[in-house]
């Protein structure tokens, strides 16, 4: 169901594309729009609002010798929020349309007010036995991150999405698959528009696909990324597109009842329009496990090596290695409870400043935990308690921080 926390802006973020490491506690935690918990498979229009609530004791993610702002690192905000979901099937086409409008007002730091926008739409096609597919797109509108630069003012981002793929059933064991996107960034905050972006993805691929419902495949893709506006360093314009060429192995592997294994993981080169920021190859990917021993108990693992954009004016993009695990246990039939650990570390890449330090790391640790109760079929409440700390990359102003999140909601369908 569509969790009405507060849209914080330090929420633990993943790539575009990416396998998501089974990061159901931490959408829901976090206030990720997703489809009811009521919805019945005869439903088609779902309409829903809340409240929630959210302190946080290092907004900014400031270092901890930091004094704040106006002497004050900590705020609290509320939110209200009201929103529409449609799901219908007409014959074999499926249509999905959703929308969320939320108003977050902070307690102290009131210049961060703002309107947050989510509308996404998809129509899942098929046309007889052999071929089907997915066309869509979604916009979102939230507050950005602070965690790669200093500044009290709101930054709201902006991140359009236009994509399309399908696939053709060859075979009964042979499936081949292709698919276009962009991805569209853009930041309120003037300082902060070298960071708007478009990124075009083109992928091609074919699955084998046994009778034990495991699959196996290969995925071509290309990576296109241009930056909208320039940045001035050294008193010359930097060009800081980018082409990201990638052949991947694409595996699920049902092992057991309980077990599955996902993973998009292969080779990957990044090549800089400019000499500045070296070019990078290796290995790259995502791997995940889901595993559930009771029917009321579910862990989730991942492991990742990936290429991903940062908002840093001197550095473009970071190498990112990381872990998490989770955990789902439904206590009772209405009661449950998630918690989630992850570590990344981000290695700077795509340097821009010539002096600048050449091996910048930083290690992000977040841990999650969050209980949430359904009452009612059509009523959920839930709370979250989220801690983070990052230690390293003093260079680009943030450095070392500690930081806790808590937070409760309540939503309900009408």
């Amino acid at each position: 169901m569509p969790s009405t926390l507060p849209t914080h802006p330090h929420r633990p973020r993943l790539a575009p594309g990416a396998i998501v490491p089974g990061a159901v506690a931490l959408a829901l935690a976090m206030g990720a729009a997703a489809t009811p918990a009521w919805a019945g498979p005869s439903d088609a229009l779902h309409v829903y609002g809340g409240l929630g609530y959210f302190y946080d004791d290092n907004l900014f993610r400031l270092e901890d010798a930091a004094p704040g702002y106006d002497k004050q690192r900590s705020d609290s905000a509320r939110q209200s929020v009201a929103g529409v979901i449609f799901d219908k099937t007409y014959g074999r086409q499926r249509i999905e349309l959703q929308g969320k409008l939320s108003k977050v007002a902070y307690s102290h730091f009131q210049q961060l007010d703002y309107d947050g926008k989510d509308f996404q739409g998809t129509w899942n096609w098929q046309l007889g036995n052999h071929l089907d597919g997915s066309l869509g797109a979604t916009y979102a509108q939230s507050l950005a991150p602070y965690t790669d630069f200093q500044s009290r003012e709101r930054n709201l981002r902006v991140q359009r999405r236009q994509f399309a793929d399908g696939a053709w059933r060859m075979h009964p064991s042979w499936r081949v698959r292709s698919a276009v996107a962009r991805d569209k960034f853009t930041y309120e905050l003037s300082t902060q528009r070298y960071n708007d972006r478009t990124q075009d993805t083109v992928e091609a691929g074919f699955d084998y696909l046994p009778r034990s419902g495991s699959s196996a495949g290969l995925v071509a893709r290309r990576l296109s990324g241009k930056y909208l506006n320039r940045r001035i360093i050294g008193g010359q314009v930097r060009n800081n597109d980018y082409q990201q060429d990638e052949l991947k192995a694409r595996v699920v592997w049902r092992a057991t009842p309980i077990l599955t294994v996902q993973g998009l993981a292969g080779y990957a080169k990044r090549k800089n329009a400019e000499s500045g920021p070296h070019d990078v190859s290796g290995f790259n990917g995502r791997v995940t496990a889901d595993f559930s021993p009771r029917q009321k108990l579910r862990f989730n693992t991942a492991l990742w090596r990936e290429f991903a954009p940062i908002d840093n004016y001197y550095y473009t993009f970071s190498l990112n290695r990381g872990a998490s695990l989770g955990s789902a246990w439904d206590a009772m039939a209405k009661v449950r409870f998630d918690g989630t650990l992850s570590v990344e570390q981000r290695s700077y890449e795509g340097r821009l400043l010539p002096n600048s330090p050449g091996d910048l790391s930083d290690t992000l640790r977040t841990a999650t935990f969050g209980a949430t109760w359904v009452p009612l079929q059509t009523v959920q409440f839930s709370t979250s308690f989220i801690h983070q700390e990052r230690s390293g990359a003093q260079f680009l102003g943030n450095g070392s921080f500690k930081a806790n999140t808590v937070s409760v909601n309540a939503n309900a369908q009408f």
